[in-house]
């Protein structure tokens, strides 16, 4: 190392002037200078991730290169080589340790350029499929990101001969450690992951989750974010949402709706029914195919029931209550048209003389009997 350095000195003899050590530290300077700027200049031409890593590559070695030479330059011209000669030697620099120092940064650059180029392999792999999204393309490029960085970590401590048997045992109870005391967090971590690669749901969907729902507003490795029809925002744990029921109702673009109605006991079911269909046939919030259905469900304790099933299209909050209201609006409309009553609940009761009265509404039938003869 020092052998090396000592050559600079014919730097110093050969301009032994200031004003000439100015000038050639100036133009050193101005070099670095200029290679920075071609290499900055040039990352903004390639439009393909691989070419930007390889002009990123090429860069940094160019920038490190001449700066380098232009420290080396600075130093052999102003006649310091002997001083950091010296200066290295009382540090025990020999040329070995300047190898591994070498060494070591061209790893950790190396690994950042690498990193780089993973990043655009990533997204040149993966970011063509539907059945990616943005947020699991970006997971997946910081774990590959981490994991490389951790990797060149432990290269470059065994370049320094660094023990890492001691320093695992100890990055394993610390991990045991953090295990238990962020139980939680963890289960939520990992469940994160499955949700991201099982994707029972996107952002945007409308789901279900046990007793929450709403629209998925945010994915991320610990939670998802939940904006109900109130206008507020739930963040749930990834554990929770993984061990409950999820239904999403965005799934496949559509989603059936229900109505019942009741009609009289005397009433005409076929004319109730086709005046139903009728109804609820031009509505414009209800999906044409598949058709809607009309059926007659059960006895109720006042009406027979009947249940109109039909479907909508992109389903949201909004479109399932204006759904709902038309249909309801229709079928009431075409039922007082029709003179077709919906029954409210009614019963009959009985007191101890062994008399009839029915209630409807509020009195019973006897008590408006009565005040009709008085």
């Amino acid at each position: 190392m020092s052998e090396l350095l000592a050559g600079l000195d014919v730097l110093a003899e050969r301009y032994p002037t200031v004003p000439m050590r100015i000038v050639i530290t100036f133009l050193a300077v101005a070099i670095v200078s200029l290679v920075s700027w071609s290499v900055a200049r040039l990352r903004r031409f390639p439009d393909d991730e691989v070419q930007s890593t390889v002009v990123d590559l090429a860069g940094s070695i160019a920038i490190a290169g001449s700066l380098l030479g232009a420290i080396a330059v600075v130093i052999g011209v102003w006649g310091q080589a002997n001083t950091v000669a010296f200066a290295l030697d009382r540090a025990n620099v020999d040329t070995a340790t300047f190898g591994r120092v070498l060494l070591t940064v061209g790893l950790l650059v190396g690994t950042f350029v690498f990193v780089r180029f993973l990043k655009g392999l990533i997204s040149e792999l993966l970011g063509g499929h539907e059945t990616v999204s943005e947020h699991q393309l970006e997971v997946t490029y910081r774990l590959t990101q981490v994991g490389s960085y951790i990797l060149a970590v432990l290269v470059a401590l065994g370049l320094w001969s660094v023990d890492l048997s001691g320093l695992l045992i100890g990055a394993g109870v610390l991990g045991a450690i953090l295990g238990l005391a962020a139980q939680q967090t963890l289960a939520s971590i990992f469940a994160g992951f499955v949700l991201m690669f099982s994707r029972p749901f996107e952002i945007g969907d409308w789901v279900e989750i046990g007793d929450q729902e709403g629209i998925v507003s945010d994915i991320t490795i610990v939670s998802t974010r939940i904006q109900t029809f109130d206008g507020e925002y739930m963040i749930v744990p990834n554990d929770e949402v993984s061990s409950q029921t999820i239904n999403n109702r965005s799934k496949k673009g559509r989603l059936r709706l229900r109505v019942s109605v009741g009609v009289d006991y005397d009433t005409d079911l076929d004319r109730a029914e086709a005046v139903i269909r009728e109804a609820i046939s031009d509505l414009d919030e209800l999906m044409r195919v598949p058709t809607p259905q009309v059926v007659v469900r059960e006895f109720g304790d006042s009406s027979i029931d009947f249940e109109v099933r039909f479907w909508i299209d992109k389903p949201s909050a909004r479109r399932r209550w204006r759904a709902k209201q038309s249909v309801i609006k229709a079928i009431n409309a075409a039922f007082d048209r029709e003179d077709i009553s919906i029954p409210f609940p009614q019963r009959a009761l009985t007191d101890r003389n062994g008399s009839l009265g029915r209630v409807d509404g509020t009195r019973t039938t006897r008590e408006r009997h009565g005040e009709s003869e008085s």
